[in-house]
């Protein structure tokens, strides 16, 4: 496989931990805490976009291709199921726990296994894939490049880069983006200034919440809907935010991207094969961390 062909692979392997890396950052930013139970979140919204696509085909909708309506219902269904979870989670153990960062992040493994078994005992340990026609690759781009380039690949990397436009502008330019930044950068210097802190954390959880399981859905469409598949992608996901700088939404972008590209070119290394993907990922991490500590958007500790 060519290396122009594995960076493409890459990048939509990246925009995957992108989606699950800028939620993570949005709650460790403005909560404080990293959650572990981030990586299940994204199972449970594609478990989510897996029950409205399915409900729908069996009710006689047939998506002709990947682009058609059935599409927009799963990533809606499976997004709102994230965001529903996400806040839940938060009032009915994160908020009523009020402990420090610790504490709540060994209570994140508990939530984890408990949304865990949720799928289990609603789903089974078996695989399962969305109802989409699996096409191969686009015809003209193959003919023109050699490129394996899918539908599926292009709904991924083009919602992606929309999501991260927005996101860009709602955080630089609106007044609830504003008031994220100033709570993730002094929260304490952020309520004295009137910002209240229940509105920046609900927007955080319904943020993180709903990128998570829009990360989910992309997996699912990417591979297969799996009930492992969250945690597996998790360490990746915690690497993209640590490369980035730990509570920099932007690095959080730019790690994603680096950690992709790492896991789908590590072929191209003699001797090994995908398997070790992850590994080398990890090492580029630490060595870029050895370089600057703080990540590639992070600030240094004075």
């Amino acid at each position: 496989m060519s290396a122009l062909q594995l960076a493409i692979d890459g990048i939509v392997y990246g925009s995957i931990i992108v989606l699950g890396g800028v939620g993570l950052s949005l709650v460790y930013s403005i909560g404080d805490f990293p959650n572990f139970a981030h990586g299940d979140l994204m199972v449970l919204g594609a478990y989510g976009g897996l029950m409205a696509n399915l409900g729908l085909v069996r009710l006689g909708f047939e998506p002709e291709s990947v682009f058609s309506l059935i599409l927009l219902a799963t990533i809606a269904v499976g997004v709102v199921v994230g965001i529903v979870v996400a806040v839940g989670t938060h009032y009915l153990i994160f908020k009523p726990l009020d402990s420090g960062p610790i504490a709540l992040l060994i209570t994140s493994f508990g939530v984890a296994l408990v949304y865990r078994s949720l799928v289990w005992i609603g789903f089974g340990a078996d695989a399962n894939t969305y109802s989409f026609p699996r096409s191969g690759p686009i015809g003209p781009i193959r003919e023109a490049t050699g490129l394996a380039i899918t539908n599926r690949m292009l709904v991924i990397v083009l919602t992606t880069a929309i999501v991260v436009l927005l996101l860009h502008f709602v955080l630089q330019y609106s007044m609830l983006g504003k008031k994220m930044r100033a709570a993730a950068d002094n929260r304490d210097l952020a309520r004295i200034s009137g910002i209240r802190p229940r509105e920046t954390v609900l927007t955080m959880w319904v943020g993180g919440g709903g990128l998570a399981a829009l990360g989910g859905i992309f997996l699912g469409l990417f591979t297969l809907v799996r009930p492992l598949m969250g945690f597996d992608i998790l360490l990746l996901v915690f690497a993209a935010v640590i490369l980035g700088g730990i509570g920099s939404i932007y690095g959080a972008m730019l790690g994603g991207f680096a950690i992709g590209l790492a896991h789908e070119m590590t072929t191209l290394l003699p001797g090994l094969d995908s398997e070790y993907g992850a590994a080398v990922a990890f090492v580029i991490m630490i060595l870029i961390l050895l370089v600057r500590p703080s990540g590639i958007l992070g600030r240094a500790a004075t």
